[in-house]
């Protein structure tokens, strides 16, 4: 079976495109699909950089058995199950390329019984500016299953966050999270799991651009 395979960040320079066609046996598995991966032109270095494969948008395990039809994309190391109709009615999430709004984000999770509101914005510092670089449909369903998370563990009225995609200047903000509880106590240790969470999964990429140079930033696998 032939599939394409979406490629972000650093694995799309190396590759210089977005995709790259592969050519897999019925009952192929995540394994077999990035072992051939590294026999793609630009591609044959993956050895040393941890990749995952995402599989309809979630992501897979080595074992886990392809088919034809699947969606897939190659995640590198990142910068940085669904929500039920309930969760999902108190959580939103945004991948987007226009500038972000704090009022807008906070005004999302403002609820009559929340006595507590707290926002985290990360802002671009050091450098000229940062740019961003997402697989946006699967960065907006993890970034709502993490916020649903965190409104059930931390007993949360409702979250919110948007990040930014392409450039963000030196000082403007390219994430925030916004969180409400009945307590402060909650509502500190939703906004933290949220924030930390979301840059250690969602398949989300940032690049340093200073001085007519850029370079990605190193990251951990999802």
């Amino acid at each position: 079976m032939k599939l394409s395979v979406r490629l972000f960040a650093i694995l799309r320079e190396r590759a210089g495109r977005d995709s790259v066609e592969i050519e897999l046996a019925d009952g192929a598995t995540v394994a077999d699909a990035i072992a051939v991966l590294r026999r793609q032109p630009g591609l044959d270095g993956l050895e040393a950089l941890p990749v995952r494969l995402a599989v309809n948008r979630e992501y897979a395990d080595p074992a886990e058995s392809i088919e034809p039809g699947d969606e897939l994309a190659a995640i590198p190391p990142v910068s940085g199950g669904e929500p039920d109709a309930a969760e999902r009615a108190r959580v939103s999430a945004r991948v987007t390329a226009e500038p972000l709004s704090l009022d807008g984000v906070t005004d999302a999770v403002r609820r009559p019984a929340a006595g507590a509101l707290v926002t985290f914005q990360g802002t671009t510092r050091d450098v000229e500016s940062l740019e961003y670089e997402a697989y946006p449909e699967m960065a907006e369903a993890r970034i709502a299953s993490i916020l649903a998370d965190c409104v059930s563990s931390h007993r949360l009225e409702a979250a919110a966050a948007e990040h930014r995609v392409g450039t963000v200047p030196l000082g403007e903000p390219s994430v925030i999270v916004a969180v409400s509880a009945a307590h402060r106590a909650e509502a500190f240790a939703g906004a933290r799991e949220a924030i930390d969470r979301i840059k250690a999964e969602a398949p989300i990429w940032k690049r340093e651009v200073e001085g007519g140079g850029a370079r990605w930033v190193e990251g951990t696998p999802p």
